[in-house]
């Protein structure tokens, strides 16, 4: 008979592993089914006021003494005030199938729904938001910051070539999950940043920076050594993507989309798929990261090219809406403003002399 070293059998520690998880997993499923049937709540109570309102012509008076009614016979239960009881009710207005609510409304905590119903008003896009606050696990301030960022617009723009070089599947999933322009307002830059600048404010920033690539992305390195030949080559940012099983390469440029750019990221792309890629990984995709881009030339550049390459713009400062720009003054006007105050002042201070 073996000799015993532990007072514990050698499967304890596997045993208790597969426990605490299943605990885990049984603790989510009842956090998620109290928040289903909350929301639920919330959304048959909107529904009500919402019903009543139309029928009895309900005002304003009636949800404030619903709502101290509420509270004084729920003291324990927070979430009756008057103000989340108009969230209840847009709510319902906004989704007037319940099922909604099972699918999709209900998955997600309840201030979600209301950071999506306050920031976006169109239907297709709060249920594009809900659903990839369920994919993703967004906190509320990502999805905040997701929505204000109008991550909808921007998702899967891409300029790519992944139609005519990846098989159909990745493809799709590819231009998918790529963005036509990244919110980089996190970085501290100047105007006239170089591209080693960007690089390593990103680096500074690399949680920022992943939560803006999206889900899936694992860091490599940056300056990637490539050697061919007896020649080095540094590739920017490397890349591998879980769900899309390749490496990525992304090249930062701070000026416009110049045509021999997918000339080198096709090389780096090819170098890689030589020399890093395994058997069971995919193409390698590259992605150009610059300040500006023209469609046609984009296009025109990738024709032809064997390997998936993408061309993607970014922003280091929050655009101004088009209302303001023309109110604004103009650098000239500035100048201007600034040589009559100077004007004042030095004749000013000559009357002080005096």
């Amino acid at each position: 008979m073996p000799k015993q070293t532990s007072l514990f059998p050698d499967s304890y520690d596997e045993f208790f592993r597969h426990l605490k998880e299943r605990i885990r997993s049984t603790q989510v499923k009842a956090a998620l089914a109290v928040n289903r049937e909350l929301v639920l709540l919330y959304w048959q109570i909107g529904r009500e006021i919402l019903q009543r309102q139309q029928k009895e012509g309900w005002g304003a008076k009636v949800v404030e003494r619903l709502a101290r009614d509420l509270r004084l016979e729920f003291p324990d239960m927070a979430g009756f005030s008057r103000t989340n009881l108009l969230y209840m009710r847009a709510f319902a207005e906004a989704y007037p199938d319940e099922e909604f609510v099972h699918q999709l409304g209900g998955q997600i905590p309840w201030k979600h729904n209301c950071a999506v119903l306050d920031k976006v008003k169109d239907s297709e896009q709060r249920i594009w938001y809900i659903q990839k606050t369920i994919e993703n696990s967004w906190s509320r301030n990502v999805l905040v910051h997701q929505i204000e960022s109008d991550l909808y617009s921007r998702q899967g723009g891409a300029l790519t070539n992944f139609q005519e070089v990846l098989p159909s599947p990745q493809s799709d999933l590819a231009q998918s999950l790529l963005k036509s322009e990244y919110n980089l307002e996190f970085l501290d830059l100047r105007e006239k940043a170089l591209e080693r600048d960007l690089e390593r404010a990103l680096l500074e920033h690399m949680q920022k920076f992943l939560l803006e690539l999206g889900v899936g992305f694992a860091f490599v390195g940056s300056q990637y050594r490539l050697e061919v030949e007896g020649d080095e080559f540094f590739v920017d940012l490397l890349f591998y993507h879980l769900a899309l099983s390749c490496f990525v390469v992304i090249e930062l440029k701070t000026t416009d989309f110049k045509p021999e750019y997918s000339g080198q990221i096709n090389f780096y792309v090819n170098v890689i798929d030589s020399k890093l890629r395994r058997p069971t990984d995919n193409p390698t995709i590259g992605i150009i990261l610059c300040r500006s881009r023209k469609k046609s030339v984009v296009e025109y550049a990738l024709r032809g090219m064997s390997q998936p390459i993408s061309v993607s713009t970014y922003r280091t400062t929050a655009a101004l809406p088009d209302e303001f720009k023309t109110k604004l003054p103009s650098i000239e006007d500035l100048q201007h403003e600034i040589e009559v105050v100077a004007a004042v002042v030095e004749e000013f201070g000559q009357g002080m002399e005096a």
